[in-house]
């Protein structure tokens, strides 16, 4: 008695408000075995005499402790310890007096159940279903209540038994829903409805089953909503978000509905904007499906009303802290939602429909209504690009006069448009409205009694030169830096004065960014800005200050990165006033600019930085090493948990979260690509970098599904850093190569698991494109024997399973083409993806060429696993570019595994010969590649293959439209093959006949590697005199210069290529006879014969 008193005060502890208490408390806690824990904590819960507090603190212990430690305490229970558990939980939500105490009780036995449900889907609990079918079917509302609470919690709850209750659990919703003398009972059987239907969203057939409970529910989210529960409505938006094809029997209603509850000034804020996020959700995950429904899609303007939702506040134009917008507010619902909508339905529907009423807006004598109009041109910009880019004259015209509003909010608004409008429009923006943009802003920027419109401004103008082509900004130089000059230096002041700072911040960025854009262009003004900008970086050191210091010490290494000479002096001042790093918050905003300031310097002194890598590496490594913050939290856990406090929460369903905290993350991507740059002179530190970044490659890599499933949300977070890790591998490799090849075994050994893991488990495609690209090249670095048997193993799987992949989403996107909502822009959405799957596929490529080059033919054995993959995605009925890439990795067969690739001959020659007339030129350039390096690699069974392939070499070659942008390189290709033909196989053609039309057909311009073994060839033909390539008394000569001077114009010769030096050579003994140089020369124009000297110096 006396342990279970000392618990019930260890519980009340765990509420303390004092931190140290608390956290003491829980360090005691958490020293308790399980099973005790248990036992407490039930008898904590069915004591009637304690707090309630205490009983709600040991329920929700209970129901995380199931949640979370389930696996090492429960199966240790004894049989007996087990059954009175359940037991216990069931009679106490029978006979719980507490509506409170008893929903808890619910949520521990939902818990319990979710965990008891085996490997095969029986329910070991089988006596808790009997309670519900008992309790949903009693007198007693209480026990309703409690059945639709566990089975919403929990609606998998009937295992591999849900088929045969199927009836069952449909007539209870059903019945429940229309219990008419308990309100709470039909809200609740809604929100359990709805839950089972998330829970079954891919059961198509079941979805379609219980259509007909959809109207039932949707009365309950009217009703509920009239009295203050959105739990409803909530439930609704998660099934527009997962299950919107469920909505469609009653799409029309469910729009209406929301569209009633959206315009009702009655109800909450946050009722009327989930209204809204219904039908925003469904424009982003069933935008066919509502495009459909032009009638009600016509309605959804009444985001705009709220829009206008704003208040008059007279401290506004005055207050010097850029604070968050207020998400709660409708006029931020409702420009997010108009954002998400227009890029979901697309601006064909709605900037023909919204048009009208932004006009209408903009001309009302009610700023409300102005400044509303102002910020729906910013939020549709993204969505209506194309649409809004046709009478971008007519929009930038219109709000460009409204940086001279009498209000000070317009003016805001239209800085904001302007400034949207230059990221959304870059370059066109720039290029087309850069005097009256710039002008205009600079005007606006004069505004010394409204600093947070000044502020606005300077932002825009941040936005118009980050993407301005430097060639338009520089005649705006003297004077932008003029103005950037006087407000810097009155805000300077104001500082010093009064501590305001919010312009001052954004003028410090704007300078950045002119200086940026303008590089040295900028260097005249260095003088100018500097003194001020070292004084705030000396001074600047209060906390609320740190914002304004780090962006200074960005703009310095801007400008120091124009100004050369003193980058030396500003890396110094850099160095000199920077804070202890060890003194930072993790989210100090100080510590993403001072990363981002070395990298510049590091750029700018080259190998003189390497004398402030001691000072340097310490800091980023312990900013590139921070751990971001995560949880798996449910429902109840979050509400303890602000988003505010640097959070970010994605709901898992089945009444979990995932958070991440977020901060930091941006610094730890800065530092990481600091990394990548710092790739030189720095070998002392590889191995300290290699141990760090590798596992940031597998991050949250773990054979547990649910956090399999967590780095499927976190990719977005995380993907930044995990590229530049990826970016960087090979050049840590070659770092590592400097202390010795068994250092760099070393170094390989530890990365290369890692990598083979990523590229298995990585969902963000582009993360995964930059890890196999970096892998590839790793393997080429590394050469013969850097995989073992186990890696080959491992990276074979996972081959495999991208190429399984890639044709399955092939299937869905079909099978997506016939659906009912099939629509044109359904069809670019499946294009996108189509692009994303094939850029994988050229990294499957690259891999596979890499190990080909690597290991020769030893590794045909082990590539006979994929062969049949490869072979399908040659076939004729596949996109021109699975043809494409199946025959660029049937070209490393035949060139690195030669002459055993013979072997496979049988699945690739017939299709590759065809190829070469297919009417995509990619895979016509594949397949003449093949061809190429057929004759150049493959050996005496090619022999006939060459001959065969000959002829069609040369009709693509001779075709009209050989020369075409689309088809020239195909065509060079061809003409490459056709050369290697004759050069390592000419008994397979006849030379004489062939090699006049190979001379006129040269040179190569487009095709710069296959130039290369053009000019090789002749330079074979020409050294051995050969008569044809000659011409009678040398008559050629004039043409081979011709070619030469060509290829050397065109880049296609480089002096570094081993062919220049040939080439160089040619032109030399011509020189030696006057004569025939004057009339080889003759023949060439000024750049030709700039060319021919340009080479002769070089080579």
């Amino acid at each position: 008695m006396a342990e279970q008193q000392q618990f019930y005060v260890l519980l009340g502890s765990l509420m303390s408000p004092d931190n140290n208490a608390r956290k003491h408390s829980e360090e005691t806690y958490d020293t308790i075995p399980g099973q005790t824990k248990i036992t407490f904590l039930l008898q904590a819960i069915r004591d009637a005499s304690a707090a309630e507090e205490v009983r709600q603190m040991a329920a929700v212990l209970l129901r995380r402790l199931l949640s979370s430690s389930f696996e090492e305490i429960y199966p240790g229970l004894t049989v007996s310890l087990q059954a009175a558990i359940k037991t216990e939980l069931l009679t106490s939500i029978q006979q719980e007096t507490l509506p409170n105490i008893r929903k808890k009780v619910c949520d521990i036995a939902a818990e319990l159940s979710r965990n008891l449900i085996d490997d095969d889907g029986n329910n070991q609990w089988p006596e808790l279903l009997k309670f519900l079918f008992e309790s949903v079917n009693s007198h007693d509302v209480g026990l309703r209540e409690a059945a639709l609470h566990i089975f919403w919690n929990f609606p998998g709850i009937f295992g591999n038994q849900q088929q045969h209750y199927m009836e069952v659990i449909k007539r209870m919703l059903v019945q429940c829903m229309q219990d008419q003398a308990n309100p709470q009972i039909r809200t609740l059987a809604a929100r359990a409805a709805a839950s089972f239907v998330l829970a079954n969203e891919s059961n198509t057939a079941l979805l379609k089953h219980f259509a007909d409970l959809l109207p039932g529910i949707l009365q309950a989210v009217n009703e509920s909503s009239y009295q203050g529960d959105d739990s409803v409505l909530k439930s609704l938006v998660e099934i527009a978000d997962t299950a919107p094809k469920y909505l469609r029997p009653n799409l029309e209603a469910t729009l209406q509905l929301c569209l009633k509850l959206c315009a009702d000034n009655n109800l909450t804020n946050m009722q009327r904007q989930l209204a809204l996020e219904v039908i925003v959700t469904l424009s982003e995950t069933a935008a066919a499906m509502l495009r459909k429904h032009t009638a009600i899609v016509a309605q959804i303007p009444q985001m705009l009303a709220m829009m206008v939702d704003l208040e008059d506040d007279d401290e506004w134009a005055m207050a010097d802290e850029l604070e968050d917008d207020d998400f709660d507010s409708n006029a931020v619902a409702g420009e997010s939602a108009l954002d998400r909508i227009a890029c979901g339905l697309g601006g064909k529907i709605i900037l023909p429909m919204i048009k009208q009423h932004i006009m209408q807006m903009l001309q009302n004598p009610d700023w409300k209504y102005r400044h509303a109009g102002l910020m729906a041109l910013s939020a549709i910009g993204e969505g209506c690009h194309q649409q809004m880019e046709a009478i971008l004259q007519e929009i930038v015209s219109f709000v460009l006069l409204f940086c001279a509003d009498p209000h000070p909010r317009v003016r805001y608004a239209a800085c904001n448009a302007i400034g949207q409008m230059a990221t959304d429009f870059a370059p066109t923006f720039q290029k087309k409205f850069h005097d009256k943009v710039i002008s205009a802003l600079l005007e606006t920027m004069k505004d010394q009694s409204n600093p947070r419109v000044q502020a606005h401004a300077a932002a825009a103008l941040i936005n118009f030169t980050e993407d301005c082509p430097k060639s338009l900004l520089v005649p705006y130089l003297d004077s932008l830096v003029q103005h950037l000059h006087i407000i810097m230096e009155a805000k300077l002041q104001e500082l010093i004065q009064k501590g305001t700072k919010l312009v001052l911040e954004q003028v410090v960025t704007s300078i950045a960014s002119v200086a940026d854009t303008a590089e040295e262009k900028f260097v005249p003004y260095y003088n100018l800005f500097m003194p001020s900008l070292k004084h705030i970086v000396e001074n600047a050191v209060q906390k609320e200050l740190r914002l304004l210091r780090g962006k200074t010490i960005e703009c310095i290494s801007l400008i120091g990165l124009a100004f050369m000479p003193d980058a030396s002096a500003v890396m110094q001042l850099l160095l000199k006033t920077q804070t202890d790093f060890n003194d930072l918050e993790d989210d100090d905003p100080q510590i993403s600019y001072m990363i981002s300031a070395w990298a510049r310097m590091c750029k700018i002194l080259g190998k003189e930085f390497q004398q402030y890598l001691p000072v340097v590496m310490g800091p980023l490594m312990k900013t590139a090493s921070i751990k971001p913050e995560v949880a798996l939290l449910d429902t109840q856990d979050m509400e303890n948990i602000s988003e505010d406090d640097g959070w970010e929460f994605v709901n898992l369903g089945d009444q979990q979260s995932f958070g991440i905290k977020t901060a930091g993350l941006e610094e730890k991507a800065t530092a990481c690509q600091m990394l990548v740059k710092l790739k030189e002179g720095f070998v002392e530190y590889t191995e300290q970098v290699v141990k760090l970044m590798v596992p940031l490659l597998k991050f949250y890599f773990h054979d547990d599904i649910l956090l399999i499933i967590i780095e499927l949300i976190t990719f977005q977070l995380m993907g930044d850093f995990k590229k530049k890790t990826a970016e960087s591998m090979p050049l840590l490799l070659e770092c590592a190569r400097v202390r010795g090849p068994e250092y760099l075994t070393q170094m390989w050994h530890f990365m290369c698991d890692a990598l083979i893991k990523s590229i298995g488990t990585e969902p963000d495609s582009d993360v995964l494109s930059e890890i196999m690209h970096s892998f590839a090249k790793c393997i080429e670095l590394m050469g013969d024997c850097c995989l073992n048997n186990e890696h080959f193993e491992e990276l074979g799987g996972i081959l495999k399973g991208k190429l399984e992949e890639h044709f399955k989403n092939q299937e869905l996107r079909q099978a997506k083409r016939q659906d009912e909502d099939y629509d044109e822009q359904v069809e670019e959405t499946l294009q996108d993806e189509d692009e994303n799957d094939v850029y994988i596929l050229t990294k499957v490529s690259d891999i596979l060429h890499s190990v080909f080059s690597s290991y020769k033919e030893k590794v045909l054995p082990w590539f006979e696993q994929l062969i049949q993959l490869i072979v399908q995605l040659i076939c004729p009925n596949r996109p021109w570019a699975d043809r494409q890439w199946g025959l660029c990795i049937f070209d490393d067969v035949v060139e690195h595994c030669s002459p055993t690739s013979f072997k496979y001959a049988e699945y690739f020659l017939q299709p590759m010969l065809q190829s070469l007339g297919d009417s995509s030129p990619e895979v016509r350039q594949a397949a003449a590649y093949g061809i190429g390096v057929m004759a150049q690699y493959g050996g005496e069974n090619y022999r006939p293959f060459c001959t065969e392939a000959l002829p069609l070499l040369v009709r693509v070659i001779q075709a009209a439209d050989s020369r075409c942008k689309e088809n020239v390189n195909a065509t060079e290709n061809c003409i490459s093959a056709v050369g290697k033909v004759m050069r390592f196989r000419p008994e397979c053609v006849n030379v004489t006949e062939v090699l006049p039309h190979w001379l006129s057909w040269l040179p190569l311009n487009e095709d710069k590697e296959e130039a290369v073994h053009t000019f090789d060839f002749l330079c074979d033909l020409i050294e051995s005199n050969n008569p044809i390539v000659l011409g009678p008394d040398n008559s050629n000569l004039p043409k081979i210069f011709l070619i030469i001077a060509d290829g050397v114009a065109n880049e296609s010769v480089k002096s570094e290529d081993t062919c220049s030096k040939r080439l160089a050579n040619v032109i030399r003994q011509v020189q030696v006879s006057a004569g025939l140089w004057t009339q080889c020369v003759s023949t060439l124009n000024e750049t030709q014969q700039k060319a021919i000297q340009d080479l002769l110096n070089t080579a």
